[in-house]
């Protein structure tokens, strides 16, 4: 098939290689416009850039994909198909009309399930036993296509949205595969996705990561894995920021009078906080200026006095 192929980050590129390996024709690559990046600002290529230049495919980076300009760009290259993962664009009706097949998208979530910007990391913070990629027919609405093919993945009890990612992303290859086969034979089965059992996967904000101590200690431990590694689930101690990596609920009652943020335990047996409901075992955090390292060891160097409370300021 002639494919578009529109993507933008690394979770992208895994999608991208099948693809291109499974001997599909992808006559273009579009992707968004390199940005400065990093304390120098270096303007830097996406990730989904530089594998289609390894490859040679030509690459567009329009600012916006809806002008008639690269409308007329995109009827030039007349896909049979374009897909689209994780691109940062909303493609217009006149696109999404444009190729014989439409537009497939690969979406991280088993949809109708976390529509949205950050359906990864809200599996994670919200508990989800399991989640998914979805290959989805797009429509003009955000993502409210009829379903092509899932894969569903189960979330392991320790699941950070950086594990989950790597497992979703390379998920995404072999389901599109698939989709784009039974889409050429005609046997693809559409499914429209309802209203029922949906959910916005709202985007991420580091405010988000401000841990509330009256939370439970389970919200605040999933909290911190669903924003590892980015932004981050964060306290605040003597009004430095401490950032907090991995953490373990106890099984353990909150002693009476103690409050939520309380520091309960600070020496080489752990780091324990008081919350809303239960107790929380700090093992891995970064005080602010500082690298991420084991409690233990930060303790060993650093005092943190049973009895202060964490989440103040100043």
């Amino acid at each position: 098939m002639r494919i578009v192929f529109m993507g933008t980050p690394d979770f992208s590129v895994p999608a991208l290689k099948a693809i291109v390996e499974a001997g599909h024709e992808v006559t273009a690559v579009v992707t968004q416009p390199d940005k400065p990046k990093g304390r120098g600002k270096d303007v830097q290529m996406t990730p989904v850039k530089i594998q289609a230049l390894e490859y040679g495919i030509p690459v567009y980076q329009p600012v916006k994909v809806k002008t008639p300009e690269f409308v007329e760009v995109l009827k030039k290259e007349a896909p049979d198909v374009i897909v689209v993962i994780a691109f940062g664009q909303i493609l217009s009706k006149e696109i999404l009309d444009l190729p014989k097949y439409g537009c497939v998208n690969i979406h991280a979530s088993l949809l109708p399930k976390y529509r949205g910007a950050a359906p990864i990391q809200w599996a994670v913070i919200d508990g989800e036993k399991e989640t998914g990629v979805t290959t989805m027919m797009m429509d003009v609405g955000l993502d409210t296509g009829d379903i092509l093919e899932t894969k569903v993945i189960p979330l392991d009890p320790k699941e950070t949205s950086g594990s989950l990612f790597e497992k979703l992303s390379e998920a995404g290859g072999p389901l599109i595969l698939s989709t784009l086969e039974k889409l050429e034979k005609g046997t693809i089965t559409r499914t429209p996705q309802g209203e029922e059992g949906t959910c916005y996967a709202k985007m991420l904000t580091k405010t988000l990561g401000e841990i509330n101590w009256t939370m439970s200690a389970a919200a605040i431990e999933r909290l911190i894995r669903g924003l590892n590694p980015w932004p981050s689930a964060y306290t605040f101690y003597n009004g430095k920021t401490l950032k907090l990596w991995e953490a373990d609920v106890l099984e353990e009652a909150v002693p009476a009078g103690a409050v939520p943020g309380q520091v309960l335990q600070a020496d080489k047996h752990g780091l324990t906080v008081a919350t809303g409901e239960g107790i929380l075992k700090i093992n891995e955090l970064q005080l602010e200026g500082k690298k991420r390292m084991p409690a233990d060891a930060l303790l060993r160097g650093f005092t943190i006095t049973p009895g202060e409370i964490l989440g103040e300021r100043e």
